[in-house]
This record gives C-alpha cells, sequence and structure tokens, in this order.
C-alpha cells in the first residue's frame, strides 16, 4: 500500500516543473479585471469622487477624493504590476485592501451572489424579456448575450481577494514574470561584509 501512495505521489511531484502556471494563469486572469476597472475610475474621475463621497446615493466614504484616486490608481496601476509580474506579492496588499473595501462598502448588503437567482428576479427578467421582445430588437440585444439581474453581491470581490490571497503567499511564479528573473539574477550575489 506504502508503494502504491509513494507512486501516486511522485506523479504529483512530477507536475511541479509547471506549478508556475498557477501563478501565472491568475495574474493573467486579474490584470484585465483590475486594469478595466482602474481606467473606468479614471476616466470619468469627478463621477467617481462624488460616487466615494455621497453618503445619499453613493458609499459615504471619507476623503472621497482621496479614496478614489488612490482606488483608481491601485486597480490601473496593480494591474500593469501583475501582468508584467513585477512586484507582486507588494501590490497584492493594496489591492487586497481595494477588495476588502469594495466588498464591504459596495456588496456586503446584497449577499453573496453577484448574479441574481431568485424567484422574484425570475419573475422580473421573465418581464423584462418580454417587454424586449416586444418592443425592441431582442436579437441584436441579446446578441453578445443574455439578459441577467444583477445582484450585485460578494461573489467577485470575494474571488478576486481569494486569488490575490494566493499571489501574496506564492508571488508571480517562474519563469513569466520579472520578479523571478530580478530574484534569479540577484540571490546568489554575495552580500557585503557588515565588519567595520
Amino acid at each position: 500500500m506504502t508503494w502504491i501512495l509513494n507512486r501516486f505521489q511522485d506523479v504529483l511531484d512530477a507536475f511541479r516543473i509547471v506549478n508556475f502556471l498557477a501563478p501565472l494563469a491568475i495574474r493573467a486572469y486579474l490584470a484585465p479585471v483590475f486594469f478595466m476597472a482602474g481606467v473606468k475610475k479614471l476616466q470619468s474621475m469627478d463621477s467617481t469622487i462624488a460616487w466615494f463621497g455621497n453618503p445619499e446615493w453613493g458609499l459615504g466614504l471619507p476623503a472621497p477624493e482621496l479614496m478614489a484616486w488612490a482606488a483608481a490608481l491601485t486597480e490601473a496601476g496593480g494591474a500593469i504590476l501583475l501582468a508584467l509580474g513585477l512586484a507582486v506579492r507588494w501590490i497584492s496588499i493594496p489591492l487586497l485592501v481595494t477588495m476588502g473595501v469594495a466588498a464591504w462598502t459596495v456588496h456586503w448588503q446584497h449577499g453573496w451572489a453577484a448574479i441574481a437567482e431568485t424567484p422574484e428576479s425570475a419573475e422580473r427578467l421573465s418581464a423584462a424579456t418580454s417587454l424586449l421582445k416586444e418592443h425592441g430588437n431582442y436579437e441584436w440585444l441579446t446578441g453578445a448575450g443574455e439578459f441577467v439581474v444583477l445582484n450585485n453581491g460578494i461573489e467577485f470581490a470575494a474571488t478576486y481577494f481569494i486569488m490575490l490571497l494566493v499571489l501574496f503567499f506564492m508571488g508571480a511564479g517562474k519563469y513569466f514574470s520579472a520578479d523571478y528573473w530580478i530574484a534569479r539574477r540577484y540571490r546568489d550575489r554575495p552580500r557585503p561584509s557588515s565588519a567595520a
């Protein structure tokens, strides 16, 4: 039995040669997500600041100008760093904070699901579909995908948070990251002596 378990472990261990694929895939997934979110905020910064600060129809955050710029630059700049695989563990920290704030201030009150799947949302979607079929060009409207009722829960923010947490602990991965090549170049250099 031990022999069989050891052979199974050997098979699993053989896959370590491609263990760079996991952090590479996470970075490739997250980079466009954060880039689009950051650029959208930057393109309409006045509206973003107003939304961050307004307590009636926005988030009601303190120092909305600072918070809006910090979020936008963290997302857009973080996306570039993730794509390059540069300072990935470091940029994961402010991105984790951004996702935590987003989950708490924007999505928490809506529960878990990003897309609503309740009987009430199904009824609303059915009514909207009927209206669009009767009064609109439904085939054109749904040509790029079906309509959904957005619940806006924490599902996506939590998923991105978990992915960033993995990058924080694992790093950018081998071969396809600047972090790997920088570390490889400087890791084995002798450190200066501290003797006086």
